[in-house]
């Protein structure tokens, strides 16, 4: 057998600029919209293939499953499968991403295993099969595939990458907080449909009791929260942040190649280029997880006015949290408010977008 040398791989985080939840379908999954952008925190994988058969998933991370529920687990699975490898492939993941955290780390892991073993067996799945693959083992696993700044939609999984911005300064907050997705759809679902019922038949809160165990003993008024929480309907929301997101592209600059027309950022003129991503934010896109998820847990909604406090010009939940972010115009102005916030007793990082070259270009750390 030929000896193939492991690969060492970075497994990038994510955050999501703006999220809309949609209706239900049919399948139980909520319809979304969300730009999901690539940041510069990552997991480490170093994976080898050697002589036997099956997955083998190692991380010291007792969080961590290493069995068949594992996304690099399942990716592995269907890509040797694939590939038609009959060798045994060994996954050692390296945890520096919160597990639950709303950064896409199982995600990117699951991705990030696929292109060390493509790399390990010099063997290259078609695009559009990658793709597919990654869409089974999970909505958000297919933004790892393209890298930068994506538009997300259908259950998140259908993803198209949207004109790649400079790198701009960010803080990610990780508060000790594990935070359900299902049950923050659920939430969701709960407080739309008891938000259209009549006045004298609402529950008493619109955020509902903290779960147990979630360390608040406090039942919190509507407040503004219930306040914000639109009764439209689910596809005129889901066609508003399709608007924005239009009419942010609409204003992105257009440079000529020797292929023709480009729309995107150009390679000159980085002033503008560092506008764009604030630009997009600026258009009032929002998580929608932040109106059940912040009620829940009010921790998290302290965090995100500690960001805005520490001078981010916008900040957010990503994805259904419990990681918040915030952006900053510089490096350094980014590193005084991780350090401010980190002082204040909040888990914090400065770190930076990465455009999708910077992302395949840091993805592989070695070939050993």
């Amino acid at each position: 057998m030929l000896l193939i040398m492991p690969v060492t791989v970075r497994s990038f985080a994510k955050i999501n600029l703006g999220l809309c939840i949609g209706a239900v379908h049919p399948d139980g999954f909520h319809e979304l919209r969300t730009v999901y952008q690539t940041v510069a925190l990552h997991d480490v994988l170093r994976l080898r293939v050697q002589r036997g058969s099956g997955v083998e998933i190692r991380c010291a991370d007792p969080r961590v499953p290493t069995h068949e529920t594992n996304t690099c687990y399942r990716m592995v699975e269907r890509a040797v499968t694939a590939l038609g490898v009959h060798q045994r492939v060994v996954v050692e993941i390296e945890k520096r991403l919160p597990v639950q955290g709303g950064l896409g780390g199982a995600s990117g892991n699951a991705v990030a295993a696929l292109a060390g073993l493509e790399i390990a067996l010099k063997k290259h799945l078609p695009a559009s099969e990658r793709l597919r693959i990654a869409a089974e083992v999970g909505s958000d696993v297919p933004l790892f595939l393209v890298g930068g700044t994506v538009l997300g939609v259908g259950h998140g999984e259908e993803v198209y990458p949207l004109p790649d911005l400079a790198a701009t300064a960010c803080v990610i907050a990780t508060p000790d907080i594990g935070v359900s997705t299902p049950r923050a759809f659920a939430d969701w679902d709960a407080q739309l449909a008891d938000a259209e019922k009549p006045a004298e038949l609402r529950s008493p809160s619109a955020g509902g009791d903290p779960s147990p165990g979630s360390g608040q003993a406090v039942r919190r008024s509507p407040g503004k929260d219930a306040q914000k929480l639109t009764v439209s309907d689910p596809s005129d929301r889901i066609n508003e942040f399709g608007r924005r997101i239009s009419s942010w592209l609409s204003s992105v600059p257009s440079v000529k190649t020797s292929r023709g027309r480009f729309a995107g950022v150009p390679a000159r003129g980085r002033g503008r280029a560092e506008t764009l991503l604030l630009d997009l934010v600026r258009t009032g896109i929002e998580n929608d997880f932040e109106k059940v998820v912040f009620p829940q847990y009010p921790a998290l909604r302290d965090v995100k006015c500690a960001l805005e406090r520490a001078g981010a010009v916008y900040a957010s939940l990503s994805g259904s949290g419990s990681a918040l972010y915030g952006l900053f115009r510089t490096k350094a102005l980014a590193e005084k408010a991780a350090g401010r916030l980190r002082k204040d007793g909040i888990p914090a990082q400065a770190t930076v977008t990465l455009t999708r070259p910077q992302y395949w270009k840091k993805f592989q750390v070695s070939n050993f």
